[in-house]
């Protein structure tokens, strides 16, 4: 019988320990002089990687019209875009669009019949690409809710 108390007594010290240690470990990282710096670093090449790659933040997809408002501002932006003769990035946005638009098909037969053959091809290829990061961290998202 003492022998157990012993043991939960142990362990509990041993628990406090690491938590304390823990807490140690944290607090002087965080105090070092360039950990601010780096973290501002890492937060904006992080924001310059996803700006680069047309990545754009989502809407709750759960929201009709946030989403509405998504498609409608990335159409609007990959059609300037493609006015100003940027393709690649104004493919990014039209790609964005479809990824979100409720019937993909019909926006695609729209933009065959609108687009340059050329444009068409490389918005084409890019539709799974982009779909399936888009696509991505949502399921993540979900999946930490478990």
């Amino acid at each position: 019988m003492m022998a157990g108390r012993y043991g939960a007594l142990a362990l509990g010290l041993s628990g406090a320990l690491f938590i304390g240690y823990c807490i140690y470990f944290d607090r002087r990282r965080r105090s070092h002089p360039d950990y601010r710096r780096k973290l501002r670093e890492r937060r904006r090449n992080q924001k310059l990687a996803q700006e680069k790659s047309g990545l754009a933040k989502l809407p709750d997809l759960k929201d009709p019209a946030a989403v509405q408002q998504f498609f409608l501002d990335e159409i609007q932006l990959g059609e300037e875009l493609l006015a100003q003769g940027d393709y690649e990035n104004g493919v990014d946005h039209l790609t964005n669009a479809i990824t979100v638009c409720g019937q993909p098909q019909q926006l695609l037969q729209v933009l065959q019949q609108t687009l340059p053959p050329p444009v068409f091809q490389m918005l084409i290829t890019k539709v799974p690409t982009i779909s399936q990061r888009l696509v991505s961290p949502q399921v993540l998202a979900e999946d930490d809710v478990e």
